[in-house]
């Protein structure tokens, strides 16, 4: 990677840049990437009142991924990761592992005991999966058929300290 991407919460002018990547990852459906732009809308008009934590991280100038994440609801110490995106021409340089190192320190920080991720078990969501295990993430449980039927749900825990 040609520098440390520098990691800055999301800004209103980023969001294009945002939904522009997200079309741009064949993993992601349509629909998927209204979901993440709705969570990232939320961070915008409130914040962390909204109950979700946005950056983006920028090389060069330019964002090239981004992650969101919260506390868990009526948990004590519980955080989901609900979404990281990394730009194509960008991935496996070292800006994915970043933001999931930036957003794990943050939890940490807040007092955050475990983190959660839940992902698909579709065959081409394997590379997404063995990035997460290769970061602490462990696959905990597994819901046949959830998002579709042979598309399991897969819920992944990383235990802070």
């Amino acid at each position: 990677m040609p520098s440390k991407p520098e990691i800055r919460p999301l800004e209103r002018d980023d969001r294009p840049v945002i939904e522009s990547m997200l079309r741009q990852i064949p993993e992601f459906l349509p629909f998927e990437v209204d979901v993440a732009l709705e969570l990232c809308d939320a961070y915008l008009d409130s914040g962390d009142g909204s109950g979700y934590h946005v950056f983006v991280a920028e090389v060069a100038g330019q964002v090239e991924g981004y992650i969101c994440y919260g506390p868990t609801p009526v948990t004590d110490g519980t955080w989901d990761v609900y979404w990281m995106a990394v730009a194509p021409e960008m991935q496996s340089k070292g800006v994915g592992g970043q933001l999931m190192a930036f957003a794990i320190g943050k939890i940490e920080e807040a007092g955050g005991r475990l983190a959660v991720i839940e992902t698909s078990s579709k065959p081409e969501y394997e590379r997404i999966l063995r990035f997460h295990i290769s970061h602490g993430f462990d696959v905990v449980c597994r819901v046949p058929d959830f998002y579709a039927v042979g598309d399991d749900k897969l819920i992944l825990v990383r235990r802070l300290t």
